[in-house]
């Protein structure tokens, strides 16, 4: 019989908007609607949103903050809290425990050190620093205990097989296409820009921001953006815009209000400047049936697949030349080649290959024990 019990466990706040979370809730809904059991385990104890998942969320300990990857990472270093999840645990009693960045401290390790159950990992990061250097011997024996290992993309894989000696199997981060055209349409005759994510200074927000105003600044077509999500460098990036009405800040919203956002824009903006393992808000982009430029950075290249333009990261003037030819060349076809280029990721296909892996782990735990 194939796995009906998963456990699926997030190191970082579903209270916090990030990837990872995004991917463990979609997943969990995949799961349901298969008819599985799902338990969610994460950070955050004084937590109390009802998420968008009919599977059972479980949060523990206290909510810190820590640069991580030069981002901000909404973790938990209670060992409480990691020994209150492991029991949760295995009250539950999963087939699988599917650990999601297993490495970032803390609320899995005493469930991946205990190994009560078959266990696979998906790791998210690309790029090693001194997190990973400084903790090696200690990545290394939690390591022992995965019985199956993947990444979302080749630069996550190479990231942990040099941290941790971990060979993955690499799967592409999945998303709902389905949802994204769930809304219709809503294009006015303005030209409005978006962009979703973190505000931190990896994210580049800031050329997007320049790179509006000067063109408004020249151009009788205006442009408007919108800003959509929240992080330390808001404030800074306000200032920045100098109160221009052309620009507006959404702050954080919720994932039906993001994909409203998506099918009103004339073109998704994704300027990071690095630190992205695999450009999961490209493809959302271009399941919207919306233009996306983006930055010329190994994930985002990766995510394109020849269906954005790309632009020189951290260059302003690259950007709104890219904008530029993007809305210039936009066409039906081109939007229904990049829309069918996306459906390639669906959460749907995903989690066929993931339960192919979950029984992987099982057997790998059974052999083991």
């Amino acid at each position: 019989m194939s796995a009906q019990r998963i456990a699926l466990v997030s190191p970082y706040a579903l209270s916090v908007f990030g990837g990872v979370q995004e991917q463990v809730l979609a997943m969990s809904r995949e799961l349901v609607g298969r008819g599985r059991d799902v338990l969610v385990l994460c950070p955050d104890s004084s937590d109390r949103t009802h998420y968008d998942t009919s599977a059972e969320v479980a949060r523990f300990g206290r909510l810190l903050s820590l640069p991580a990857n030069g981002s901000r990472a909404p973790l938990t270093l209670s060992l409480k809290a990691s020994s209150d999840a492991r029991r949760a645990l295995a009250v539950f009693a999963p087939d699988v425990v599917h650990f999601h960045e297993p490495f970032a401290p803390l609320l899995g390790w005493a469930a991946l050190r205990s190994h009560q159950s078959a266990q696979l990992a998906t790791f998210h990061r690309s790029g090693a620093g001194p997190a990973f250097s400084l903790t090696r011997p200690l990545l290394r024996s939690l390591a022992k205990n995965i019985d199956v290992a993947t990444a979302v993309s080749e630069s996550a894989a190479l990231t942990i097989r040099e941290a941790a000696s971990i060979d993955c199997r690499v799967l592409f981060n999945g998303f709902e296409t389905e949802r994204f055209t769930s809304t219709p349409r809503q294009r006015s005759g303005d030209t409005v820009l978006v962009t979703v994510g973190r505000l931190e200074d990896r994210k580049g927000t800031a050329y997007a921001i320049r790179a509006v105003r000067e063109h408004n600044a020249r151009s009788a077509d205006q442009w408007r953006l919108v800003i959509i999500g929240d992080g330390p460098e808001r404030a800074k990036l306000e200032a920045l815009a100098r109160g221009d009405q052309m620009i507006i800040f959404t702050g954080v919203v919720d994932d039906a209000t993001k994909r409203e956002w998506l099918r009103r824009a004339s073109a998704l903006l994704a300027p990071a400047t690095r630190g992205e393992s695999f450009g999961l808000v490209l493809l959302e982009g271009m399941a919207s049936e919306t233009l996306v430029v983006a930055s010329d950075i190994s994930g985002y290249r990766e995510a394109a697949g020849g269906h954005a333009v790309l632009f020189e990261p951290a260059n302003e003037k690259s950007l709104e030349r890219a904008v530029v030819t993007a809305l210039a060349g936009e066409s039906a076809e081109g939007t229904t080649s990049a829309r069918r280029y996306a459906e390639r990721w669906s959460m749907h296909h995903l989690m066929d290959e993931y339960e192919k892996l979950y029984e992987d782990a099982r057997r790998g735990f059974q052999e083991a024990r």
